[in-house]
Protein backbone atom coordinates (compact mmCIF):
# COMPACT_ATOMS: atom_id res chain seq x y z
CA UNK A 1 0.00 0.00 0.00
CA UNK A 2 1.17 3.45 -1.03
CA UNK A 3 1.03 5.90 1.37
CA UNK A 4 1.69 10.16 0.31
CA UNK A 5 1.34 13.28 2.36
CA UNK A 6 0.12 16.58 1.13
CA UNK A 7 -0.56 19.98 2.42
CA UNK A 8 -4.11 20.28 1.13
CA UNK A 9 -6.06 17.14 -0.25
CA UNK A 10 -8.93 18.41 -2.36
CA UNK A 11 -11.57 15.72 -3.45
CA UNK A 12 -13.58 16.35 -6.63
CA UNK A 13 -11.83 18.10 -9.82
CA UNK A 14 -14.84 20.22 -10.78
CA UNK A 15 -15.01 23.84 -11.15
CA UNK A 16 -15.06 24.63 -7.52
CA UNK A 17 -12.71 21.52 -6.62
CA UNK A 18 -9.57 22.51 -9.33
CA UNK A 19 -10.20 26.38 -8.54
CA UNK A 20 -9.44 25.58 -5.13
CA UNK A 21 -6.63 23.10 -5.91
CA UNK A 22 -4.99 26.11 -7.97
CA UNK A 23 -5.56 28.88 -5.92
CA UNK A 24 -3.47 26.90 -2.87
CA UNK A 25 -1.22 26.09 -5.14
CA UNK A 26 -0.68 29.49 -6.08
CA UNK A 27 -0.44 30.58 -2.55
CA UNK A 28 2.19 27.84 -2.19
CA UNK A 29 0.47 24.73 -0.65
CA UNK A 30 1.13 21.29 -1.73
CA UNK A 31 -2.06 20.17 -3.29
CA UNK A 32 -3.21 16.95 -4.07
CA UNK A 33 -6.39 16.89 -6.48
CA UNK A 34 -8.48 13.52 -6.17
CA UNK A 35 -11.40 12.41 -8.72
CA UNK A 36 -12.92 9.73 -9.98
CA UNK A 37 -12.99 10.70 -13.67
CA UNK A 38 -10.36 10.47 -16.06
CA UNK A 39 -11.08 13.40 -17.06
CA UNK A 40 -10.88 16.48 -15.41
CA UNK A 41 -13.49 19.38 -15.08
CA UNK A 42 -16.81 17.48 -13.18
CA UNK A 43 -19.88 17.30 -14.17
CA UNK A 44 -20.24 20.88 -15.15
CA UNK A 45 -17.38 20.62 -17.64
CA UNK A 46 -17.97 16.90 -18.77
CA UNK A 47 -21.75 16.27 -18.50
CA UNK A 48 -23.47 19.22 -17.89
CA UNK A 49 -22.72 22.99 -18.37
CA UNK A 50 -20.64 23.23 -21.27
CA UNK A 51 -21.71 20.68 -23.47
CA UNK A 52 -25.47 21.97 -22.54
CA UNK A 53 -25.01 25.16 -23.92
CA UNK A 54 -22.73 23.49 -27.31
CA UNK A 55 -25.82 22.11 -27.83
CA UNK A 56 -28.34 25.19 -26.56
CA UNK A 57 -26.30 27.38 -29.50
CA UNK A 58 -26.38 25.25 -32.51
CA UNK A 59 -30.55 25.12 -31.13
CA UNK A 60 -30.29 29.25 -31.34
CA UNK A 61 -28.66 29.12 -34.48
CA UNK A 62 -31.88 27.04 -35.90
CA UNK A 63 -34.09 29.40 -34.30
CA UNK A 64 -32.50 32.50 -36.09
CA UNK A 65 -32.40 30.43 -39.45
CA UNK A 66 -36.27 30.37 -38.90
CA UNK A 67 -36.69 34.01 -37.69
CA UNK A 68 -34.75 35.31 -40.86
CA UNK A 69 -37.75 34.32 -42.94
CA UNK A 70 -39.75 37.03 -41.14
CA UNK A 71 -37.02 39.45 -42.52
CA UNK A 72 -36.63 38.77 -46.24
CA UNK A 73 -33.90 35.87 -45.84
CA UNK A 74 -34.89 31.86 -46.68
CA UNK A 75 -32.99 29.27 -45.82
CA UNK A 76 -33.57 25.84 -47.40
CA UNK A 77 -34.19 23.29 -44.60
CA UNK A 78 -31.62 22.25 -42.45
CA UNK A 79 -29.81 19.05 -42.37
CA UNK A 80 -28.57 18.00 -38.91
CA UNK A 81 -26.11 15.28 -38.90
CA UNK A 82 -26.16 13.90 -35.29
CA UNK A 83 -22.71 12.28 -34.83
CA UNK A 84 -21.01 15.69 -36.18
CA UNK A 85 -22.92 17.40 -33.74
CA UNK A 86 -21.78 14.91 -30.98
CA UNK A 87 -18.27 15.01 -32.37
CA UNK A 88 -17.95 18.92 -32.09
CA UNK A 89 -19.55 19.03 -29.27
CA UNK A 90 -17.00 16.89 -27.77
CA UNK A 91 -14.25 18.27 -29.17
CA UNK A 92 -15.71 21.73 -27.22
CA UNK A 93 -15.07 19.72 -24.47
CA UNK A 94 -11.87 17.81 -24.53
CA UNK A 95 -9.89 21.07 -25.19
CA UNK A 96 -11.29 22.36 -21.93
CA UNK A 97 -10.30 19.35 -20.29
CA UNK A 98 -6.93 19.42 -21.86
CA UNK A 99 -6.94 22.87 -20.44
CA UNK A 100 -7.38 22.34 -16.82
CA UNK A 101 -5.00 19.39 -16.46
CA UNK A 102 -2.69 21.77 -18.18
CA UNK A 103 -2.72 23.98 -15.56
CA UNK A 104 -2.69 21.76 -13.32
CA UNK A 105 0.51 20.69 -14.77
CA UNK A 106 1.91 24.37 -14.59
CA UNK A 107 1.09 24.41 -10.71
CA UNK A 108 2.84 21.12 -9.81
CA UNK A 109 -0.45 19.98 -8.67
CA UNK A 110 -0.91 16.09 -7.91
CA UNK A 111 -3.98 14.45 -9.40
CA UNK A 112 -4.97 11.16 -8.39
CA UNK A 113 -7.65 9.55 -10.18
CA UNK A 114 -9.58 7.56 -7.95
CA UNK A 115 -11.99 7.49 -5.48
CA UNK A 116 -11.83 8.93 -2.01
CA UNK A 117 -12.76 8.28 1.36
CA UNK A 118 -12.11 9.21 4.91
CA UNK A 119 -10.22 7.02 7.55
CA UNK A 120 -9.80 9.66 9.83
CA UNK A 121 -9.70 13.79 9.72
CA UNK A 122 -6.72 13.55 8.77
CA UNK A 123 -5.94 10.54 6.01
CA UNK A 124 -7.99 9.87 2.96
CA UNK A 125 -8.05 6.09 1.18
CA UNK A 126 -8.49 6.37 -2.30
CA UNK A 127 -9.04 3.54 -4.52
CA UNK A 128 -7.49 4.35 -7.49
CA UNK A 129 -6.64 2.05 -10.91
CA UNK A 130 -3.18 0.80 -9.28
CA UNK A 131 -4.52 -0.35 -5.89
CA UNK A 132 -5.34 1.51 -2.40
CA UNK A 133 -3.10 5.17 -1.51
CA UNK A 134 -3.40 6.35 1.52
CA UNK A 135 -3.13 9.97 1.73
CA UNK A 136 -2.57 12.24 5.09
CA UNK A 137 -3.18 15.56 4.70
CA UNK A 138 -3.48 18.90 6.67
CA UNK A 139 -6.68 20.38 5.23
CA UNK A 140 -8.72 18.94 3.00
CA UNK A 141 -11.68 20.40 0.56
CA UNK A 142 -14.56 18.23 0.10
CA UNK A 143 -16.11 19.52 -3.85
CA UNK A 144 -17.86 16.11 -4.77
CA UNK A 145 -20.50 17.75 -6.13
CA UNK A 146 -23.94 16.35 -6.73
CA UNK A 147 -25.69 14.01 -8.93
CA UNK A 148 -29.41 13.76 -10.73
CA UNK A 149 -31.97 12.90 -8.53
CA UNK A 150 -34.31 10.08 -9.46
CA UNK A 151 -38.32 9.26 -8.94
CA UNK A 152 -38.57 6.26 -6.73
CA UNK A 153 -41.87 4.82 -9.23
CA UNK A 154 -39.32 5.40 -12.19
CA UNK A 155 -38.17 1.60 -13.67
CA UNK A 156 -34.69 1.25 -14.29
CA UNK A 157 -32.39 0.14 -15.96
CA UNK A 158 -34.04 1.17 -19.58
CA UNK A 159 -31.91 3.35 -21.99
CA UNK A 160 -35.36 5.21 -23.15
CA UNK A 161 -35.65 6.80 -19.76
CA UNK A 162 -32.65 9.26 -19.49
CA UNK A 163 -31.35 11.88 -16.76
CA UNK A 164 -29.50 15.00 -18.14
CA UNK A 165 -26.59 12.85 -18.26
CA UNK A 166 -27.54 10.17 -20.42
CA UNK A 167 -29.50 13.15 -22.63
CA UNK A 168 -26.26 15.01 -23.33
CA UNK A 169 -24.84 11.81 -25.25
CA UNK A 170 -27.42 12.76 -27.76
CA UNK A 171 -27.80 8.45 -28.17
CA UNK A 172 -30.54 9.38 -31.14
CA UNK A 173 -33.75 11.73 -31.01
CA UNK A 174 -36.86 10.23 -30.21
CA UNK A 175 -39.71 11.20 -32.09
CA UNK A 176 -41.52 12.12 -28.77
CA UNK A 177 -39.27 13.15 -25.68
CA UNK A 178 -41.15 13.64 -22.35
CA UNK A 179 -39.42 15.70 -20.09
CA UNK A 180 -40.53 15.14 -16.16
CA UNK A 181 -39.48 18.54 -14.50
CA UNK A 182 -39.89 22.08 -15.74
CA UNK A 183 -36.72 23.42 -14.11
CA UNK A 184 -34.00 24.94 -15.89
CA UNK A 185 -32.14 21.60 -16.89
CA UNK A 186 -35.16 20.12 -18.03
CA UNK A 187 -36.19 22.98 -20.34
CA UNK A 188 -32.76 23.47 -21.22
CA UNK A 189 -32.41 20.49 -22.93
CA UNK A 190 -35.96 20.03 -23.78
CA UNK A 191 -35.89 22.98 -25.95
CA UNK A 192 -32.51 21.11 -28.00
CA UNK A 193 -33.99 18.49 -28.75
CA UNK A 194 -37.02 20.07 -30.02
CA UNK A 195 -35.08 22.17 -32.05
CA UNK A 196 -33.24 18.25 -33.50
CA UNK A 197 -36.20 17.59 -33.99
CA UNK A 198 -38.41 15.72 -31.67
CA UNK A 199 -41.92 16.31 -30.31
CA UNK A 200 -41.45 18.00 -26.71
CA UNK A 201 -43.94 17.53 -23.75
CA UNK A 202 -43.29 18.85 -20.54
CA UNK A 203 -44.78 17.60 -17.04
CA UNK A 204 -44.27 19.64 -14.12
CA UNK A 205 -45.70 18.75 -10.36
CA UNK A 206 -45.50 22.68 -9.39
CA UNK A 207 -47.74 25.19 -10.78
CA UNK A 208 -45.45 26.91 -12.62
CA UNK A 209 -42.14 26.56 -14.72
CA UNK A 210 -38.54 27.49 -13.29
CA UNK A 211 -40.62 27.43 -9.48
CA UNK A 212 -37.72 30.22 -7.60
CA UNK A 213 -37.95 32.74 -11.08
CA UNK A 214 -40.51 35.26 -10.88
CA UNK A 215 -43.62 34.84 -12.73
CA UNK A 216 -42.96 38.07 -15.02
CA UNK A 217 -39.56 36.37 -16.01
CA UNK A 218 -40.57 33.45 -17.00
CA UNK A 219 -44.14 34.50 -19.09
CA UNK A 220 -41.97 35.27 -22.18
CA UNK A 221 -40.24 32.11 -22.31
CA UNK A 222 -43.66 30.07 -21.28
CA UNK A 223 -44.94 31.52 -24.25
CA UNK A 224 -41.94 30.99 -26.53
CA UNK A 225 -42.32 27.22 -25.09
CA UNK A 226 -45.68 26.80 -25.83
CA UNK A 227 -45.61 27.49 -29.71
CA UNK A 228 -42.43 25.01 -29.42
CA UNK A 229 -43.08 22.27 -27.10
CA UNK A 230 -45.75 19.77 -28.10
CA UNK A 231 -47.30 20.34 -24.47
CA UNK A 232 -46.47 22.20 -21.14
CA UNK A 233 -48.73 20.25 -17.80
CA UNK A 234 -48.48 22.30 -15.00
CA UNK A 235 -50.15 20.70 -12.07
CA UNK A 236 -49.22 17.14 -12.87
CA UNK A 237 -47.43 14.35 -11.82
CA UNK A 238 -46.02 10.81 -13.44
CA UNK A 239 -47.76 8.18 -11.47
CA UNK A 240 -46.15 5.31 -13.62
CA UNK A 241 -44.20 4.56 -16.49
CA UNK A 242 -44.63 0.96 -18.12
CA UNK A 243 -41.69 0.29 -20.29
CA UNK A 244 -42.93 -1.74 -23.56
CA UNK A 245 -41.60 -2.86 -26.68
CA UNK A 246 -41.85 0.24 -28.78
CA UNK A 247 -42.84 2.74 -26.25
CA UNK A 248 -43.00 3.86 -22.30
CA UNK A 249 -46.66 4.33 -21.25
CA UNK A 250 -46.83 6.82 -19.04
CA UNK A 251 -49.34 7.82 -16.51
CA UNK A 252 -50.24 11.45 -15.66
CA UNK A 253 -52.30 12.82 -12.86
CA UNK A 254 -53.50 16.44 -12.09
CA UNK A 255 -54.72 15.64 -9.12
CA UNK A 256 -58.60 14.57 -11.00
CA UNK A 257 -58.78 12.35 -13.61
CA UNK A 258 -55.62 10.35 -15.46
CA UNK A 259 -54.81 9.43 -18.76
CA UNK A 260 -51.78 7.41 -20.54
CA UNK A 261 -49.30 8.70 -23.04
CA UNK A 262 -46.79 6.51 -25.00
CA UNK A 263 -43.31 8.65 -25.69
CA UNK A 264 -40.12 7.16 -27.00
CA UNK A 265 -37.86 8.25 -24.42
CA UNK A 266 -38.26 10.01 -21.38
CA UNK A 267 -35.89 12.93 -19.65
CA UNK A 268 -35.98 13.03 -15.90
CA UNK A 269 -34.66 15.99 -14.42
CA UNK A 270 -36.32 16.45 -11.12
CA UNK A 271 -33.41 18.21 -9.16
CA UNK A 272 -29.78 16.68 -8.23
CA UNK A 273 -28.61 15.47 -4.75
CA UNK A 274 -25.16 15.91 -3.26
CA UNK A 275 -22.37 13.94 -3.18
CA UNK A 276 -22.09 12.82 0.35
CA UNK A 277 -23.50 9.52 0.93
CA UNK A 278 -19.99 7.89 0.10
CA UNK A 279 -17.07 9.82 1.73
CA UNK A 280 -17.25 8.23 5.06
CA UNK A 281 -17.88 11.36 6.54
CA UNK A 282 -19.86 9.76 9.48
CA UNK A 283 -16.69 8.43 10.33
CA UNK A 284 -14.95 11.63 11.40
CA UNK A 285 -18.56 13.27 12.42
CA UNK A 286 -19.02 16.01 9.66
CA UNK A 287 -22.09 17.76 10.23
CA UNK A 288 -24.47 16.93 7.96
CA UNK A 289 -28.28 18.62 7.52
CA UNK A 290 -31.40 17.00 7.03
CA UNK A 291 -31.03 16.97 2.99
CA UNK A 292 -27.84 15.71 3.19
CA UNK A 293 -25.76 19.08 2.40
CA UNK A 294 -22.57 19.73 4.42
CA UNK A 295 -22.92 22.22 7.25
CA UNK A 296 -20.13 24.92 6.76
CA UNK A 297 -19.79 28.43 8.26
CA UNK A 298 -18.72 31.54 5.83
CA UNK A 299 -15.19 30.49 5.49
CA UNK A 300 -16.37 27.02 4.21
CA UNK A 301 -15.09 25.40 7.42
CA UNK A 302 -17.00 22.57 8.72
CA UNK A 303 -17.53 21.30 12.08
CA UNK A 304 -14.10 19.44 12.17
CA UNK A 305 -10.89 21.17 12.18
CA UNK A 306 -9.20 21.55 8.89
CA UNK A 307 -12.04 19.82 7.06
CA UNK A 308 -13.78 22.40 4.28
CA UNK A 309 -16.40 21.64 1.81
CA UNK A 310 -17.67 23.84 -1.29
CA UNK A 311 -20.07 23.63 -4.15
CA UNK A 312 -23.16 21.80 -4.59
CA UNK A 313 -22.84 19.52 -1.58
CA UNK A 314 -23.23 22.83 0.97
CA UNK A 315 -26.99 23.70 -0.32
CA UNK A 316 -28.39 26.10 -3.09
CA UNK A 317 -27.64 27.56 -5.34
CA UNK A 318 -26.12 24.39 -7.02
CA UNK A 319 -24.08 26.46 -9.30
CA UNK A 320 -20.48 26.18 -10.77
CA UNK A 321 -19.83 29.71 -10.41
CA UNK A 322 -20.88 29.55 -6.76
CA UNK A 323 -18.86 27.13 -6.61
CA UNK A 324 -15.78 28.22 -8.05
CA UNK A 325 -16.14 31.46 -5.88
CA UNK A 326 -16.15 29.03 -2.45
CA UNK A 327 -13.33 26.94 -3.61
CA UNK A 328 -10.82 30.27 -3.85
CA UNK A 329 -12.20 31.08 -0.30
CA UNK A 330 -11.29 27.97 1.25
CA UNK A 331 -7.62 28.12 -0.79
CA UNK A 332 -7.50 31.41 1.13
CA UNK A 333 -8.36 30.48 4.26
CA UNK A 334 -6.18 27.76 4.61
CA UNK A 335 -3.48 30.08 3.15
CA UNK A 336 -4.06 32.17 6.22
CA UNK A 337 -5.81 35.19 3.94
CA UNK A 338 -8.71 37.55 5.51
CA UNK A 339 -11.66 35.29 3.52
CA UNK A 340 -14.90 34.67 3.70
CA UNK A 341 -17.74 33.68 1.14
CA UNK A 342 -20.37 36.42 1.54
CA UNK A 343 -21.43 38.19 -1.60
CA UNK A 344 -24.22 40.51 -2.40
CA UNK A 345 -26.14 38.47 -4.81
CA UNK A 346 -25.31 35.18 -7.38
CA UNK A 347 -26.38 34.98 -10.75
CA UNK A 348 -29.00 32.52 -12.10
CA UNK A 349 -29.18 32.20 -15.85
CA UNK A 350 -31.13 29.74 -17.69
CA UNK A 351 -30.03 29.27 -21.11
CA UNK A 352 -32.96 28.91 -22.90
CA UNK A 353 -34.35 30.91 -25.62
CA UNK A 354 -34.78 33.64 -24.47
CA UNK A 355 -32.84 33.26 -21.71
CA UNK A 356 -33.49 34.60 -18.24
CA UNK A 357 -31.17 35.48 -15.67
CA UNK A 358 -31.36 37.49 -12.53
CA UNK A 359 -29.61 38.46 -9.45
CA UNK A 360 -30.26 39.55 -5.85
CA UNK A 361 -33.33 39.73 -4.71
CA UNK A 362 -36.99 38.93 -6.57
CA UNK A 363 -39.83 40.24 -5.73
CA UNK A 364 -41.38 36.49 -5.21
CA UNK A 365 -38.54 36.69 -2.05
CA UNK A 366 -39.13 40.67 -1.40
CA UNK A 367 -43.05 39.51 -0.40
CA UNK A 368 -42.04 36.17 1.47
CA UNK A 369 -39.79 38.24 3.75
CA UNK A 370 -41.35 41.53 4.18
CA UNK A 371 -39.16 43.37 2.37
CA UNK A 372 -40.23 46.73 0.99
CA UNK A 373 -39.08 47.91 -2.76
CA UNK A 374 -39.88 49.76 -5.45
CA UNK A 375 -39.86 47.93 -9.04
CA UNK A 376 -38.85 49.51 -12.30
CA UNK A 377 -38.79 47.76 -15.59
CA UNK A 378 -37.82 48.17 -19.56
CA UNK A 379 -39.29 46.72 -21.78
CA UNK A 380 -37.24 45.54 -24.76
CA UNK A 381 -40.00 46.86 -27.47
CA UNK A 382 -38.68 50.00 -26.78
CA UNK A 383 -34.93 49.11 -27.19
CA UNK A 384 -34.06 49.84 -30.68
CA UNK A 385 -31.37 46.98 -30.42
CA UNK A 386 -34.39 44.61 -29.18
CA UNK A 387 -36.05 45.63 -32.44
CA UNK A 388 -33.03 45.31 -34.86
CA UNK A 389 -32.47 41.76 -33.57
CA UNK A 390 -36.42 41.34 -34.21
CA UNK A 391 -36.74 40.23 -30.38
CA UNK A 392 -38.26 42.57 -28.90
CA UNK A 393 -40.33 40.44 -25.99
CA UNK A 394 -38.05 40.72 -23.80
CA UNK A 395 -37.56 43.11 -20.87
CA UNK A 396 -35.30 44.68 -17.89
CA UNK A 397 -36.86 45.15 -14.47
CA UNK A 398 -34.92 46.48 -11.49
CA UNK A 399 -36.03 46.14 -7.47
CA UNK A 400 -34.28 49.07 -5.01
CA UNK A 401 -35.00 50.31 -1.96
CA UNK A 402 -37.86 52.71 -1.79
CA UNK A 403 -36.42 55.05 0.80
CA UNK A 404 -32.53 54.76 -0.79
CA UNK A 405 -32.81 53.67 -4.17
CA UNK A 406 -30.09 50.90 -3.18
CA UNK A 407 -30.02 48.19 -5.70
CA UNK A 408 -31.77 45.25 -4.57
CA UNK A 409 -32.65 42.89 -7.16
CA UNK A 410 -32.20 42.75 -11.32
CA UNK A 411 -34.01 40.35 -13.56
CA UNK A 412 -33.86 39.92 -17.14
CA UNK A 413 -35.57 37.94 -20.35
CA UNK A 414 -34.21 38.03 -23.34
CA UNK A 415 -31.44 36.71 -25.79
CA UNK A 416 -27.81 37.52 -23.61
CA UNK A 417 -29.50 37.78 -20.47
CA UNK A 418 -27.39 35.87 -18.88
CA UNK A 419 -24.07 38.00 -20.19
CA UNK A 420 -26.46 41.11 -19.31
CA UNK A 421 -26.38 40.05 -15.55
CA UNK A 422 -23.34 40.45 -14.45
CA UNK A 423 -23.25 44.50 -14.46
CA UNK A 424 -26.53 44.42 -11.93
CA UNK A 425 -24.24 41.37 -10.20
CA UNK A 426 -21.13 44.67 -9.87
CA UNK A 427 -23.58 47.33 -8.79
CA UNK A 428 -24.98 45.19 -5.78
CA UNK A 429 -22.05 44.44 -4.74
CA UNK A 430 -20.56 47.78 -5.03
CA UNK A 431 -23.82 49.06 -2.92
CA UNK A 432 -24.54 51.19 -6.11
CA UNK A 433 -27.82 52.87 -6.07
CA UNK A 434 -30.29 53.32 -9.34
CA UNK A 435 -29.10 57.14 -9.81
CA UNK A 436 -25.65 55.42 -10.51
CA UNK A 437 -26.46 53.14 -12.78
CA UNK A 438 -28.72 55.19 -14.83
CA UNK A 439 -26.10 57.80 -15.01
CA UNK A 440 -23.75 55.59 -16.09
CA UNK A 441 -23.27 56.15 -20.28
CA UNK A 442 -24.59 52.51 -21.65
CA UNK A 443 -23.17 52.32 -25.25
CA UNK A 444 -25.73 52.65 -28.51
CA UNK A 445 -27.70 50.88 -29.69
CA UNK A 446 -27.08 47.61 -27.36
CA UNK A 447 -29.10 45.70 -25.04
CA UNK A 448 -27.24 47.06 -22.01
CA UNK A 449 -28.81 50.07 -22.50
CA UNK A 450 -31.83 48.60 -21.10
CA UNK A 451 -30.30 48.66 -17.67
CA UNK A 452 -29.61 51.73 -17.46
CA UNK A 453 -32.68 52.81 -18.74
CA UNK A 454 -35.04 50.36 -15.75
CA UNK A 455 -32.81 52.35 -13.38
CA UNK A 456 -33.87 55.75 -14.90
CA UNK A 457 -37.12 54.28 -15.34
CA UNK A 458 -36.68 54.27 -11.15
CA UNK A 459 -35.80 57.67 -10.70
CA UNK A 460 -37.88 59.12 -13.03
CA UNK A 461 -35.72 60.68 -15.16
CA UNK A 462 -35.89 58.28 -18.23
CA UNK A 463 -36.42 59.98 -22.05
CA UNK A 464 -37.24 56.93 -23.86
CA UNK A 465 -40.21 55.87 -22.47
CA UNK A 466 -43.81 58.14 -22.15
CA UNK A 467 -43.46 60.68 -19.25
CA UNK A 468 -44.98 59.39 -15.96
Amino acid sequence: MKKINTEVAVIGAGPGGYAAAFRAADLGKSVTLIDKNADLGGVCLNRGCIPSKALLHLARVLREAEDAGKMGISFQAPEIDLEKVKSWKNRVVTRLNKGVAHLAKLRNVTVVRGTARFGSAAELTVETAEGELKLGFDHCIIATGSRPAWLPNLPKPDDRLMDSTGALELASIPQRLLVIGGGYIGLELGSAYQAFGAEVSVVEFMPTLLPGADADLVKPLQVQLKKSFSRILLSTKVTAVVPKSNCLTVTLSDGGESINEDFDKILVSVGRRPNTDRLGLEKIGVGISDRGFIITDEKRQTNIPGIYAIGDITGDPMLAHKATAEGKVAAEVIAGLPAAFDPAAIPAVIFTDPEIAWAGLTETRCQEMNIPYQKAEFPWSASGRALTLGRSEGKTKVLGSPETGRILGIGIVGPGAGDLIAEGVLAMEMGADMEDVGLTIHPHPTLSETIGNAAEVFTGSVTDLPAQ
